[in-house]
Order: structure tokens, then C-alpha cells, then sequence
């Protein structure tokens, strides 16, 4: 392993938020290289995310808020381990981000086995009839009907969305990553929106 030195590992824990022992370490398995460090350290955290799934989350947050002009607003809840995290700096910052995320998206439901099933079912129709009209074969049919319901979920699935702060990551992966830096499980539980008129 490679020594490290202290500005190093300084940075790399500003740009990822997490612990030193862990940025200097990473920055050792990859011979001081930053870049290389803190996907190493992302790849990680979402490995770390997914062991804590399975963990009880009976805290958290409600949070309101209204989008500027007063026409659309959002309550959603979000829930993590311990009341400590649920006030920290970094928990707000993400239940807000999500509250935004549902403001500015308008999902239909957090993840694709939330959604209601006949709606999937009804749409999954819809898509398999505008498949056939193309006359390809019945297993190219399959594998369109199955590439457009992915599609659908990134619309309607509040996890399976685009985040609109940074349009090449999926709201699942802000969460994971939220996982990883705070090191408790966090789950979406629900959300309401709201829209004047509607």
C-alpha cells in the first residue's frame, strides 16, 4: 500500500463525506489517485447501502414543502434508524431533496412494486399492442415490451427517476449514497403531492 499524506486524504473526505480512516485507506488500495479513490469509495458505499436494507427503520422525517408561486406541494416521509440521524444536517438535506424531486417529477408511487398493478398490467398492454404493429417476432416483441416498461418505471417510480439535480443518477443511487456517507438504512416510505386545480 501506498503512503498517503494528510491533504490527500482532507480532500478526498470534503468531495465524499466520509470517515478519514477510510478515505486514507481507499486512497492507499489506489496508490494516491483521488479520482480512482472516490469511485472506489462510491462503489463501496453502495455495496455497504445494500447490506443495510434488511435493517428496521422506525424513525425519520415528514417534510412539507411548497414550491415556489404556491401551487404545488409536497409532504413525504422518509424514514431512517435513529432519531440522532434523523436531525442531522445531511438526513434534512436529502428528505428535502426528495420532496423537491416529487415537486419537480410527479412520480406515481416510490417504487416499481408500489405502483398499482393493473395499472402496470394495463400498461404493459398497451405497450405489447404498439410492439406487435411493428411486426417484429414475438421474442423481440418481449425484449421491446420489457425496455419500455423500464422506461415507464424511470417515469412514474419516484427511486427509478432521473434526480433532477443531476440528471445522470437515479434517485436510488442518491439514497444508497446517502446510506453509505450517514451508515444507517434509509427508506422512502410515502408521499403526497399536490397541484392547484388538480
Amino acid at each position: 500500500m501506498a503512503e498517503v499524506n494528510a491533504n490527500l486524504v482532507k480532500e478526498l473526505r470534503e468531495k465524499t463525506g466520509v470517515g478519514m480512516m477510510e478515505c486514507k485507506k481507499a486512497l492507499a488500495e489506489c496508490g494516491g489517485d483521488l479520482e480512482k479513490a472516490s469511485e472506489h469509495l462510491r462503489k463501496k458505499g453502495m455495496a455497504d447501502a445494500s447490506k443495510k436494507s434488511h435493517r428496521t427503520t422506525g424513525e425519520g422525517l415528514v417534510e412539507a414543502y411548497i414550491h415556489p408561486g404556491n401551487k404545488v406541494g409536497v409532504l413525504i416521509e422518509v424514514n431512517c434508524e435513529t432519531d440522532f440521524v434523523a436531525r442531522t444536517d445531511a438526513f434534512r438535506t436529502l428528505v428535502r431533496d426528495l420532496a423537491m424531486q416529487v415537486a419537480a417529477a410527479t412520480p406515481l408511487a416510490v417504487s416499481p412494486e408500489e405502483l398499482d398493478q393493473d395499472l402496470v398490467a394495463k400498461e404493459r398492454e398497451i405497450l405489447a399492442e404498439q410492439a406487435k404493429a411493428s411486426g417484429k417476432p414475438d421474442k423481440i416483441i418481449e425484449k421491446m415490451v420489457e425496455g419500455r416498461i423500464q422506461k415507464y418505471f424511470e417515469e412514474v417510480c419516484l427511486l427509478e427517476q432521473p434526480f433532477v439535480k443531476e440528471q445522470d443518477r437515479k434517485v436510488k443511487d442518491i439514497v444508497n449514497e446517502a446510506i453509505a456517507k450517514i451508515g444507517e438504512n434509509i427508506r422512502v416510505r410515502r408521499f403526497s403531492r399536490f397541484q392547484l386545480g388538480r
